[in-house]
């Protein structure tokens, strides 16, 4: 499946410069989301990308700046092909939403002369052993969505933990950040079970059995705590644990307050704006996916206005540097960490409606940013490629 999408703006003045941005999707089979309202639209991704070469082109019509985006669509059999097309057609700079294999595997092929930008996947070795050199991250990692819950749960003084994961590896590397997190900021975790993922349909009458009959009692007994901590990447049981617990707490992480980048009722900052056009331009309301492709591509944008040109080594020197900085909708300008290419961005706590609170917690401080008390500080990662 290709969707492909070209803008231009050629109007202006200053010097030329012609920048071509791909962003590639690669499609996974999924089973059914527990929600019909979680339903991937054929455009995710895609359409806030679309906005931010809208937006860029505002800028680069006064400065002489095209702007041109393809947008691609796989399934993971033809990524291969699909991604050697890309290359073929000479974009230098390529917005990946993939699984941190397939991420890795693309980077390698991109080369040192292309710039990749990951805006999605969010494992947390990806910033740590596993970094490239010419991999950036706007997608947050595991670790920063998990410290901003830690900070949350810890400022309300619910400090006392019920850790609930599921058996997927992507489960499971999820839980391990959580406990990280927790040792990080003091957290202590009084109990952990695990809930086996058996497959089937969690949209069926069998699904609400699951609920009704067994998630109480597997929750039966725990050791005292405040709050449970559900890591449930693969969404299998988490939506549920919310009024199915033994006992009567809240329930963060997966399900209830969850961490998220952005979402469709977020309205501070001016926030409001990006909405509306968002929803002007494609008819729906925006997604966590849509805004990390967007950011991508503003990013971009910002970097080419300020250095006046499309060269990789110069963009990428200027994203890494300390002038760099961008409005993205969220209280503070957001930069990048240069030892690990992540952007520092505040994380949404979101309950399915509002916007609850926002981390970085109030106290948290850090010799450079607050935001670096998120995920991994320099001390902490293990990536060597930026040095």
């Amino acid at each position: 499946m290709l969707l492909a999408c070209v803008l231009t703006l050629c109007a202006g003045k200053g010097h030329a410069v012609d920048v071509k941005t791909a962003v590639f999707r690669v499609d996974y089979p999924q089973v059914a989301p527990i929600s019909r309202y979680d339903v991937a639209p054929d455009d995710l991704g895609f359409a806030g990308a679309l906005l931010a070469t809208e937006d860029n082109m505002t800028t680069g019509g006064f400065l002489g700046h095209t702007y041109a985006l393809e947008t691609i669509a796989t399934s993971p059999e033809n990524a291969d092909a699909a991604f050697d097309a890309v290359l073929a057609d000479a974009f230098d700079i390529i917005v990946i939403m993939a699984s941190a294999e397939d991420l890795l595997r693309f980077t390698e092929k991109a080369g040192p002369d292309r710039l990749v930008i990951n805006a999605l996947a969010r494992d947390t070795a990806l910033r740590d052993d596993a970094c490239r050199a010419n991999l950036l991250h706007v997608a947050p990692s595991d670790a920063m969505m998990a410290d901003a819950v830690t900070q949350f749960t810890m400022w309300k003084k619910w400090s006392r933990w019920f850790l609930i994961h599921g058996s997927n590896p992507a489960d499971i590397a999820l839980g391990d950040a959580y406990r990280r997190s927790a040792a990080k900021f003091g957290a202590r975790i009084t109990e952990e079970r695990e809930l086996e993922d058996t497959g089937g349909s969690r949209r069926t009458d069998t699904g609400h059995v699951l609920v009704q009959r067994q998630l109480p009692v597997f929750t039966q007994d725990a050791s005292t705590h405040d709050v449970v901590i559900a890591a449930d990447a693969s969404d299998v049981f988490a939506p549920y644990l919310p009024f199915h617990l033994w006992e009567p707490r809240p329930v963060m992480g997966s399900a209830g307050l969850r961490p998220v980048t952005f979402h469709a009722a977020h309205e501070a900052w001016g926030a409001t704006q990006f909405q509306r056009r968002f929803e002007k331009l494609t008819g729906r309301y925006s997604r966590e996916e849509d805004y990390q492709a967007w950011l991508a591509l503003r990013v971009v944008g910002e970097a080419v206005t300020r250095t006046g040109g499309a060269d990789i080594v110069a963009l990428q020197s200027y994203i890494l540097s300390d002038a760099f900085e961008l409005a993205a909708f969220k209280g503070q300008k957001v930069t990048f960490r240069p030892w690990n290419g992540q952007m520092r961005q505040p994380i949404l706590l979101y309950d399915g409606r509002i916007t609850v609170s926002v981390s970085p917690q109030e106290g948290y401080l850090h010799q450079r940013s607050p935001l670096d008390t998120l995920g991994l500080d320099a001390p902490e990662s293990s990536c060597a490629a930026f040095n």
